[in-house]
């Protein structure tokens, strides 16, 4: 059904809590604990450029204001993404998807890329994204995986880079689950765990699905979702989870 690169262990947002989301330097963290498989956002700027970032607006984690899809990457691309979280990492910028893909294929990291669009831009983020993610991770034999919670979005990213494989995101795991995977020829499915149960997971798994969960911060529920046959877990703490790769 497609190739799954992801460990047992993905940092959420390039380097969970330990650095601010979204970063270079998460990526850094990530690898200085040992955790070789990532999970970051992809959104468009105003200039159509893909972009490492969470939210739709700039407040939380940036120097600026406003709406990402309104912002030129000559605006964008000049902000401090890395103050919000400490002093430390002042001077960290939002950065471009492409210099996010050379990092991780430099630092030999796995990725999950959940395509995240702003409101109205679902189709042109999905193809944006995939074009970029396949000519980004060309010639590689770990290819990404491609997540999202809009299903447009996955499509768009199905038709431009169909050999990238992909995952629907979910909260709880809908009893539809199957026929949208299918739809969307995904390789499996990314849900939270907290909503997760061994039935569910179990049905995922003997369908022949590859099946990741998010956020777990607990190394206990950690154990128990890998005993559900969970592949892949993300979470803000790889170095709590260490034990667990």
């Amino acid at each position: 059904m497609g190739q799954w690169s992801l460990p047992r262990i993905v940092a959420h947002r390039c380097g969970g809590t330990l650095a601010p989301e979204n970063t270079l330097i998460g990526l850094e963290f990530a690898v200085a604990h040992g955790c070789y498989g990532v999970e970051f956002d992809v959104m468009l700027s105003g200039s159509g450029t893909p972009v490492l970032i969470h939210d739709e607006t700039l407040e939380r984690t940036t120097s600026g204001f406003g709406a990402v899809s309104d912002t030129p990457d000559e605006t964008l691309l000049r902000l401090d993404a890395g103050s919000w979280r400490s002093e430390r990492f002042a001077g960290e910028r939002i950065p471009l998807f492409a210099d996010a893909i050379r990092r991780c294929r430099a630092l030999g990291i796995a990725a999950n890329v959940e395509i995240k669009p702003a409101s109205g831009f679902d189709h042109a983020t999905g193809r944006a994204a995939a074009l970029a993610a396949a000519l980004g991770w060309a010639g590689d034999d770990r290819l990404p995986l491609l997540s999202s919670f809009s299903g447009e979005a996955l499509a768009a990213a199905a038709e431009a880079a169909p050999d990238l494989p992909r995952a629907l995101l979910f909260e709880a795991i809908p009893p539809d689950w199957r026929a949208r995977l299918e739809v969307l020829g995904a390789i499996g499915l990314v849900c939270d765990g907290r909503l997760l149960d061994a039935q569910t997971a179990s049905a995922v798994k003997r369908a022949g699905y590859r099946l990741a969960t998010y956020t777990e911060n607990d190394l206990a529920h950690a154990q128990l979702l890998q005993s559900y046959g969970v592949d892949s877990i993300i979470t803000d703490r790889p170095d709590l989870l260490a034990p667990l790769r």
